[in-house]
Order: C-alpha cells, then structure tokens, then sequence
C-alpha cells in the first residue's frame, strides 16, 4: 500500500444527531438531509420534496423516480458527480449505508498501515458486482482517490456505469469496468496475472430466488405503508434491482463461499478480501469457510445506519512478512 497523498479534507460534523452518530464518523450524510441545500444544487429534486406528517421536508422514499433523484443530489453536492444516471428498474442504493462501508474499509487498510489511511492512485480496489450505479468507485475516489476496477455480470449495467463514467472529469482515469461472462466464476475472468488490489469489496446478491427477492420486496412495501405497485403485472421492487442484483442459486450465503474458495487462487494478488454480509445467520458459516480456507487473518465489522444493522467480513492470506514484502512493494 502507498503512503497517503494529499486531497480534499474530509469533514466530520461535531454534533450529530443521535441516529446519525452510528454512522461512521468520517461519513458525510450525519444528520437529516438538508433539502433546501441539496435542491440548489439539485433543482429537479425540487418536484418530489414535501412536509412529512411530522412537518419535516422528504421525499416519498417509496417513490423510485424520487429516491434516483435524491441519489444524484447527494453525489452531486458531496461528491462532485455532476452527471449520474441508471436505467428504470435498477438498483438505486441508499448512499449512507455505502459511504460507510468505504469508510470502514479505508479504516481496514489503515489497520495494516501502521495507523494511517493510504490515498491516491497508488491503491487499487475491485468492486465485485459494481452495477449500473457504480456507487462504491464514484465514493471512493472522491474520499480517497483510489482507482477502482469494476466487474459485473450484466453487459447494460456496464454501459449505464461507463455512461456516468465518461460522463464526469477525471473518472475515465480512475474507474475501469471489466465483464464477468460467467454466473459460476468471481475473480476468474476477472483478474489476470498482472493484477494487484489492496482491497475487494462486494454487496452480493442478496436472496436465493427472485420468489424470494419479490416477497423481501412486498414486506418492504408494507413497512412503508403502501401496498405493493405493479408494472406489466409485476410487482415493483423497491429501490429497483435487477435479478443479478438481488438473487443467485443459494443466495447470499453460497455466493460469498464461491468468492471465498476462489480468493484462494488469487491469494497474493490481494491483500484484504471483503464482502457485505446481510443475513447475520449466515456469518458461522462464513467464518467456517474462511478456517477452511486457512485465511491468515478475518474480521468482522459492524456497521449501523439509523436502525439497519449490517457488517462485513474481511479476510487476507497474507502474514506479516507477506504484507511488510506487499507494502514496499506497492510504495515504489
């Protein structure tokens, strides 16, 4: 890993609220959404802003088209993406919970950093499954300037995340995408030989059927008082998300077994493996893969966003000689 090089100051609010306090503390999104401030710099947010029954100004988060809107008010005046986009019916992610897994994980790097967050071109992560939002590269290169690598099984995801890419300054530079041809394979076809990455991240599929997927959806939809809307009598998931986005055979906890026995193989080409992990059930048998795998190092990481409890797990195969050898390597 590099030593960190300069960037734009990353602030931490110095009162926040009681539910934003469990957000990380570098995470920018503390406290309520500040509507009046994001609708200058966002003006079409404007049309989905309203008074909630406790007189506070929202949106209608049930609302896809208002959620998009959101998002690309949020990455605008924190992040500086001018332009951002996805097609109907795809994964519109909160962006707090994903500020924080970034942030988490740049605490990771410096955990084997002797204290300190390495910045700049010099670190490379891959996102596994980057979707047509590419969320994880476009934050974490604004926070940290890292050069992400990008992979998914969808060829229009690609083209909507290479959209927004080409879309702002400096990211043709600093994001790359590469297609995944296989549904069985992770890092194969993905890393060549000559490849090298601090870090891997990923938001796996998260249930194991798309009956599975619709139902998690219909419950959702209750929580939110509204009963389930359909489109071409299907019923429309909230947030959106495409089927390789929400479902594969075995769900989540057999995705992450196959990213795991695959990491193997490419042990020295990475220094820290993580993934989220949403089923907290199913983290035993994670951490038993991962002994099975004779990881040298797993860690487990709580997070919290409001009352969402979710963690990721992060494993290297890499001792202490390895990472010391790994360090000056990628410092030159």
């Amino acid at each position: 890993m590099s030593s960190p090089k300069s960037g734009n100051p990353i602030s931490t609010p110095s009162t926040p609220s009681k539910t934003a306090a469990l957000l990380h503390p570098r995470n920018r999104h503390q406290g309520r959404y500040d509507f009046d401030a994001l609708v200058k710099d966002t003006p079409e947010l404007a049309t989905f802003v309203a008074l909630n029954p406790h007189g506070d100004k929202s949106i209608d988060f049930a609302n896809p088209k208002a959620v998009k809107a959101l998002n690309r008010a949020l990455l605008k005046s924190f992040y500086g993406i001018e332009h951002w986009d996805i097609p109907a019916n795809y994964l519109c992610p909160p962006i707090p919970g994903r500020a924080d897994y970034v942030h988490y994980l740049a605490d990771l790097l410096a955990s084997s950093n002797k204290g300190v967050i390495p910045q700049g071109a010099a670190v490379r992560a891959l996102d596994i499954g980057v979707g047509a939002n590419t969320i994880y590269p476009l934050i974490g290169h604004a926070e940290y300037g890292w050069q992400f690598v990008g992979s998914d099984i969808d060829a229009n995801a690609l083209i909507a995340a290479r959209t927004t890419i080409n879309a702002n300054k400096g990211l043709s530079t600093a994001i790359t995408l590469r297609q995944q041809k296989s549904q069985k394979q992770i890092f194969k076809g993905v890393l060549s030989t000559n490849d090298y990455f601090d870090l891997t991240l990923c938001n796996p599929p998260f249930h194991a059927s798309r009956a599975e997927a619709l139902s998690g959806s219909t419950r959702k939809w209750r929580g939110l008082g509204k009963a389930a809307p359909k489109q071409n009598n299907n019923t429309v998931l909230n947030f959106g998300g495409q089927g390789t986005e929400l479902w594969c055979e075995g769900g989540e906890a057999a995705f992450i077994r196959l990213m795991i026995e695959e990491s193997r193989a490419v042990s020295r080409q990475v220094f820290w493996f993580s993934t989220l992990v949403s089923k907290e059930s199913n983290l035993p048998g994670i951490l038993h893969a991962l002994r099975k795998a004779n990881a040298f190092t797993v860690k487990t990481v709580e997070m919290a966003q409001g009352q969402k409890k979710s963690r990721f797990v992060a494993w290297t195969f890499l001792n202490p000689a390895a990472q010391e050898a790994w360090r000056k390597a990628r410092s030159r």
